[in-house]
């Protein structure tokens, strides 16, 4: 087994909106993130959270793995009026990335060799929308078409990392290993 990890990314400026929007995730929809959903929540909800760069805002949390996060994804895409990129990479075989706006995917991709999409029978793109993922990670024609033709899954996350100028390498399990993402996140309790 390879590296794997799962992490959300918002479209925004505004990281007090985001904040704000993840409060309500935590103690509104607090089931889709593992949790019960009670008025007197007595575990505190704990997400990481960083401005990555003047576009977009990361998070992360111990309950976002590949499985989870795009339900995460979508039902905070409900809450925030922007959108909500998910992004999750499991065992070096699959980088999956799905975008979402106001509870509805607007586009996904699915980094992979062939082989891996023949062993995972399911493994397929819930809708290709190329034209909204070239408008929403503005980047340009000729640099997003080599990025889609990509099928190794470290490949496009290094690509895309670059092309949005942001690390995806990230998971919240990572952060007491890794003395980069330590100053990156800052640690939030809802």
């Amino acid at each position: 087994m390879g590296r794997s990890f799962a992490n959300l990314h918002i479209k925004s400026k505004n990281l007090e909106k985001t904040v704000e929007a993840l409060r309500e995730l935590s103690q509104e929809h607090a089931k889709v993130l593992g949790e019960p959903n009670n008025e007197a929540q007595e575990i505190k909800v704990v997400m990481y959270v960083s401005k990555s760069n003047e576009n977009w805002i990361s998070v992360l949390h111990d309950y976002f793995v590949w499985g989870t996060v795009k339900e995460i994804g979508k039902t905070l895409s409900r809450l925030i009026e922007e959108p909500v990129m998910t992004a999750g990479y499991i065992n070096e075989e699959i980088f999956e990335l799905s975008f979402f706006e106001n509870g509805d995917i607007q586009a996904e991709r699915i980094f992979c060799e062939q082989w891996t999409r023949d062993e995972y029978e399911e493994l397929k793109e819930e809708l290709i929308n190329d034209d909204y993922l070239r408008k929403v990670l503005d980047i340009r024609n000729e640099d997003f078409d080599d990025f889609i033709s990509i099928t190794s899954p470290q490949q496009a996350v290094n690509e895309l990392s670059e092309l949005v100028r942001m690390s995806l390498w990230c998971d919240s399990e990572w952060i007491p290993y890794e003395e980069t993402l330590r100053k990156r996140f800052e640690k939030y309790e809802f």
